[in-house]
């Protein structure tokens, strides 16, 4: 059993509920950073935010959604001052819930999940979208203009029309020709987790923080044991940090599993040597 067994069942347990508590999944991704963190103080503070929230739009009950959507904005983002973390974004720690409730900014995803949450006890529905680079918002169908909202938390709030998620497309993808209306279509609780790993992963990357994206990965599988990109992604992250019965056994299992074509000849090639290097070095422990 390795040391993080603890957090993938803990994460398992929550991402096979019927309804995914996204509060408790993220403060068990937290614990990568925070072993011993305790989830009740975030989320009492997630309370009283909703409470105070709720008390802003107890005479908008009735206001059309754009209305009621604009004075959450206020409250979430004036009142209460959450911000996108524009000057340090790739700071890990805008990928931790309990940091980001505590600072009051982060990245686009965990802004989403606050800002829902909070949305939630004053009595609006907001889902997740999980964009193309850039997480957004989506709110219902609104009674007034017949369209669902979409919302960018990292603009706090903005509501974006088509015109403006082709333009976001293009600056995250660099082709807004591939805009369609699935892109905006909401994200399942799962999805959203998996999400909010990836980001957290592809950072600790960056930072060469090994064994914290090692971590990550084992989060992912928990989650997603079905892609094999993150068997492959184990496997070499266990590489790094000189595993190598591990990270051998995780490589032959990506070769074995996956469905090869022409296309991925240079991956296949390049596995395959790693495949032997770890080899040679696991005989060499024989």
């Amino acid at each position: 059993m390795n040391n993080y067994q603890t957090l993938v069942d803990d994460l398992h347990a929550l991402v096979t509920e019927p309804a995914v508590d996204l509060v408790r999944a993220a403060l068990v991704i937290a614990r990568v950073e925070y072993p011993k963190l305790d989830p009740e103080p975030t989320i009492r503070a997630i309370d009283a935010i909703g409470v105070k929230a709720a008390d802003q739009m107890v005479d908008l009950m009735d206001a059309p959604m754009t209305a009621r959507v604009n004075a959450l904005n206020r409250f979430f983002y004036g009142t209460e001052g959450f911000v996108g973390n524009r000057d340090q974004y790739r700071d890990f720690r805008n990928s931790l819930l309990n940091v980001v409730v505590e600072r009051r900014t982060g990245i686009p995803i965990t802004l989403a999940l606050v800002y829902r949450e909070v949305a939630r006890r004053a009595g609006i529905e907001v889902l997740g979208v999980s964009f193309p680079g850039h997480f957004l918002m989506r709110v219902p169908a609104d009674a007034e203009t017949g369209d669902a909202l979409i919302l960018d938390p990292f603009d706090d709030g903005r509501r974006l029309h088509e015109s403006d998620c082709r333009g976001l497309l293009q600056r995250q993808v660099g082709r807004h020709d591939q805009f369609s209306d699935a892109l905006l279509r909401p994200c399942t609780s799962r999805q959203f987790v998996a999400r909010m790993l990836n980001n957290l992963k592809r950072t600790y990357i960056e930072q060469r923080s090994f064994p914290q994206a090692r971590a990550v990965t084992e989060l992912l599988l928990a989650v997603e044991p079905t892609v094999g990109e993150e068997l492959r992604d184990r496997g070499l992250l266990a590489y790094h940090l000189n595993d190598f019965p591990t990270a051998l056994q995780d490589l032959e299992s990506y070769l074995r599993l996956r469905t090869w074509t022409k296309r991925d000849k240079q991956e296949h090639e390049r596995i395959v040597e790693h495949i032997n290097a770890l080899k040679h070095q696991v005989a060499g422990f024989n």
